[in-house]
């Protein structure tokens, strides 16, 4: 049975050890849900006012509006916006605190940090039209940084890191059509606003609305990614490995889970401080693994090893090797920490707006980055002081990784055969089909189907038929696995 839950054998193992202790893991309870709602389903419901909650039949046979008399179409597209909102402000979230972070290492307050990628910056700025000549690393740090935090206002000038991303002939398309964000902020509060009772119910005008917050969207994923690379360097090819057999019982091991590189990246390097720390108290010394994108962005520039990702998450604390689970934000299932209470380990929630019952919570602000991070290793290594002695459940299954091609990677293997127009071999075997198209995987596993089996299956598919794969986010970590 455990081959309808997961791809992953080593998963399979955790599921079925979870079992054995009676411990409920997204698969109990995701049966426990069955049938779920087919009108959620179909999109055909809505809490959206007070009204409701009101439901359509999809087969004609019940109400076929909502009591405000909006139709399938209406109520449809109004969902469709606010999960394309929801999705925006996480990723436009996540970038928004690495704008704060580099403007705080930028005036000084934030030591932890520095500008690892000045020829990022450099590149970044002008790209933005800022100013670049007689100026340091820092004072254009600031000036990105508050560049980045204007784009969630409201202003006449497009979105930066929307426009500027884009070449000249797609601007003009999403121009025509009306789809040019304002400001990543205002796009997801119109959102909120034209989707609520009586306002927009034209489905069509709902859509393109979504459609512009949804261009907003990808200039958070970009901003995002861009400061990242500016504040912890640019990734590049690293050899590493994946799967829960990375834990180690004789070592410390904290597992980096989330989104945003912040505290992690912080916590990589003061993990290799406190080594002598931990075999005071009996390891071999820490042991860093990643889960989810928090882990993918140390896996690329540090080779630290994915443990597991997204739907498995509560899977390594089942081993009973973690010592501390730290958490950012996003993709953190809140059950972690009553898995965590019954293996004898410890959630550890770092973020004001991610808190979990049954975590313990340490706060975090970049003015004290290392501070912090320091505390939250003792705490692991305390915790492998009381798990010293006990058995643990590691399955011996790990694969091996080659990760972090980030674009410079990718256009720096390139320039080796055109110096002038790296992308031109690429583009001509496009143009030639000898390469049919791009895809890229991205996003989470769903517990509805076997866990890596839609992005396995796909993948091989496509690279059968000449479609180079990407992979980023919980996509990657499918395939890696």
């Amino acid at each position: 049975m455990t081959e309808k839950k997961s791809m992953d054998p080593a998963v399979r193992q955790m599921i079925d050890k979870a079992a054995s202790l009676g411990l409920e893991t997204i698969w109990d309870r995701y049966q426990a849900m069955l049938p779920q709602c087919g009108f959620g389903e179909t999109g055909l419901c809505c809490r959206h006012c007070l009204q409701g909650p009101c439901r359509i039949d999809p087969f004609g046979e019940g109400p076929k509006t909502g009591i405000c008399g909006a139709g399938a179409d209406t109520m449809v597209a109004r969902g469709l916006d606010r999960a394309i909102a929801a999705g925006t402000a996480a990723h436009a979230g996540h970038a928004r605190h690495l704008a704060h972070t580099m403007l705080k290492m930028a005036k000084g307050s934030a030591s932890g940090y520095s500008v690892k990628a000045p020829d990022k910056l450099r590149k970044v700025a002008s790209r933005l039209g800022i100013t670049i000549e007689g100026r340091s690393d820092k004072e254009l740090a600031e000036t990105v940084a508050r560049a980045a935090l204007a784009d969630f206002h409201e202003k006449e000038t497009p979105v930066l890191w929307a426009a500027s991303v884009v070449t000249q002939g797609r601007v003009k398309v999403l121009s025509d059509l009306g789809i040019v964000p304002k400001g990543i902020d205002y796009e997801i509060s119109d959102i909120m606003h034209r989707t609520l009772y009586g306002v927009d119910a034209d489905p069509v005008n709902l859509l393109l609305a979504g459609l512009r917050c949804a261009v907003a969207d990808l200039a958070g994923c970009y901003m995002g990614t861009d400061l990242a690379d500016i504040l912890f360097g640019i990734p590049a090819p690293v050899v590493t490995s994946a799967n829960l057999g990375t834990l180690k019982a004789d070592f410390v091991n904290v597992a980096l889970h989330g989104h945003n590189p912040v505290l992690s990246d912080i916590l990589v390097g003061i993990a290799l401080e406190m080594g002598a720390e931990a075999k005071a108290a009996g390891a071999q010394g820490v042991n860093l693994v990643g889960i989810c994108c928090t882990g993918n962005e140390v896996m690329m520039r540090h080779g630290i090893p994915a443990c597991t990702h997204s739907v498995s998450q509560e899977m390594a604390l089942v081993t009973g090797a973690v010592d501390a689970m730290v958490v950012d934000y996003q993709c953190i299932m809140p059950s972690v920490a009553q898995i965590a209470e019954c293996m004898g380990t410890t959630v550890i929630t770092t973020m004001e707006n991610a808190k979990i019952p049954g975590a313990v919570h340490v706060p975090f602000k970049e003015e004290h980055a290392q501070e912090t991070a320091r505390q939250i290793i003792r705490m692991a290594i305390a915790n492998f002081k009381r798990r010293a002695g006990k058995s643990v459940d590691i399955p011996s299954i790990t694969t091996p990784v080659v990760a972090g091609f980030s674009v410079e990677t990718i256009v720096g293997a390139l320039s080796k055969l055109n110096s002038e127009d790296p992308l031109k071999p690429v583009i001509d075997n496009i143009v030639a089909g000898n390469i049919r198209g791009v895809c890229l995987f991205a996003g989470c596993n769903n517990v509805k189907v076997p866990q890596d089996h839609n992005f396995v299956e796909m993948a091989k598919k496509l690279l059968k038929e000449n479609v180079l794969v990407i992979a980023t986010g919980c996509g990657a970590g499918a395939l890696m696995r």
